[in-house]
């Protein structure tokens, strides 16, 4: 199974794709040419150097393309009522008495340090699906879990500007 995305996320990777094959590969290659005809190559950094910026673009598209190629689409609900992917989730943790708000995404997005968190990752799998005033119990791992309360729900503002992660 490949990566869920949602619709949004696909036309970002389509973007990028096409930026990297029509305006980077042509610069990309034509400097790998400059600095071949500047003579010997065992020697010659600014070959090395332009031809592995050419490898990296060139791997970047095939590993973009393979994520299209095999990914999932996950449906964004409108449903303002609901917690689902690009929607932002104020919860309440009982055990240390503080809020917090996460952002959620598909796993492609997710930046677990800004609290953008990944649908498929136990704080995600746990809110997906609740409303306002839901108590729910986040299943960490087999030995530790612990309650929130959803107590806002809205939609995101950085969910259609969040970057793709490089792999």
């Amino acid at each position: 199974m490949g990566q869920r995305l949602t619709r949004g996320d696909v036309e970002k990777i389509e973007a990028e794709i096409e930026m990297r094959k029509v305006e980077l590969r042509p610069k990309l290659t034509q400097a790998v040419a400059e600095a071949a005809a500047q003579g010997d190559r065992s020697e010659n950094f600014e070959y090395y150097a332009a031809k592995r910026e050419n490898n990296h673009n060139n791997s970047r598209i095939r590993y973009l393309e393979r994520v299209l190629r095999t990914a999932t689409i996950v449906e964004s609900h409108d449903s303002d009522d609901k917690v689902s992917v690009d929607k932002e989730v104020v919860v309440y943790l009982p055990d240390d008495d503080e809020e917090e708000t996460y952002t959620l995404v598909t796993p492609i997005r997710a930046d677990s340090l800004h609290n953008i968190v990944s649908i498929e990752s136990p704080i995600g799998r746990a809110l997906l699906g609740h409303r306002v005033g839901d108590r729910i119990t986040v299943k960490a791992n087999e030995q530790y879990s612990y309650p929130v309360e959803i107590r806002a729900i809205r939609a995101s503002d950085a969910a259609g500007t969040m970057d793709i992660n490089e792999f």
